[in-house]
């Protein structure tokens, strides 16, 4: 395993102990993308800003990675944030993007001797695809322009817990084992027993430390204080997507389907036939 990936067995004693440990620059990603990107690297002159950004927009990592990068390259500069995969990827510029990023480590072949952490990685990331798709569906319905922006939020919503399960997989499973222990345990307060953090804070302070756009950032907090339509959005996508995970009847998804129908402005039986046809694409 490169140094840069290497496991981390002992949770830092605060914050920025954590903040320290990742660098965007060294994140893996997934399989998928990594062939796709080696296979458009191949016809570079053919490829536009969507079609990569097709290939890229499913996978937190490198979305991250990439708008990572480009906050480095525009330090200082004025001007506003790029918000999407595709506003970085016309900013950047095609050659550019290939030069930057090379044949890319993946997380498939880091966790590939780690069984359990490979499929809590992954139940994560089927849940934050789950989520997006929840999240660009409402933003479509309420006609928001920025539906893009709200798909991102969503997706990367959840990106340190992944990166939990792929740096620090012991420690990843004993919040995950205390909490089977004791159901009525909140997440926050596992994290804090195992890991002296909760993610929702390691994940703000990451996305500051690597300069994400501020709009992305206030739609992602979960401490926000001023709850905009667009942050009721992923944050109602988020939680469908967590209390649906194992089937439609949790006794939690009533409230949420109540919830989102005031979003929407729909009823609760077509507010859940949405959900329902969602979740079926």
């Amino acid at each position: 395993m490169p140094a840069a990936h290497a496991l981390i067995t002992r949770a830092p004693r605060d914050l920025a102990g954590w903040v320290a440990l990742f660098d965007a620059g060294d994140l893996p990603v997934l399989a998928g993308t990594a062939a796709a990107l080696e296979d458009l690297r191949g016809v570079e002159d053919a490829v536009d800003a969507h079609l990569l950004a097709d290939a890229l927009s499913s996978d937190p990592l490198m979305t991250l990675k990439l708008m990572a990068h480009l906050a480095r390259l525009r330090r200082g500069r004025d001007g506003s944030d790029t918000e999407t995969v595709t506003e970085a990827l016309v900013m950047l510029g095609i050659p550019p993007f290939f030069r930057a990023f090379g044949p890319q480590t993946t997380v498939e072949d880091l966790l590939a001797l780690q069984p359990a952490a490979l499929d809590g990685f992954q139940q994560v990331l089927r849940r934050s695809h789950r989520a997006a798709r929840f999240a660009v569906a409402f933003a479509a319905h309420r006609m928001d322009h920025d539906a893009a922006v709200i798909h991102e939020a969503a997706l990367l919503h959840d990106f340190a817990e992944l990166l939990l399960w792929l740096r620090a997989p012991a420690l990843a499973l004993e919040v995950k084992r205390r909490q089977q222990a004791d159901p009525g345990l909140r997440s926050a307060t596992a994290q804090r027993m195992c890991l002296h953090i909760d993610l929702d804070e390691l994940q703000h302070a990451l996305m500051a430390a690597w300069r994400l756009p501020a709009t992305l950032v206030r739609i992602t907090d979960g401490q926000a204080h001023a709850e905009t339509p667009q942050w009721r959005n992923v944050r109602l996508a988020i939680r469908v997507a967590r209390h649906s995970a194992m089937g439609w009847d949790n006794p939690a998804l009533p409230d949420d389907v109540a919830e989102i129908g005031r979003l929407l402005q729909l009823a609760p039986e077509p507010t859940l036939r949405l959900l329902r046809e969602i979740d079926a694409d």
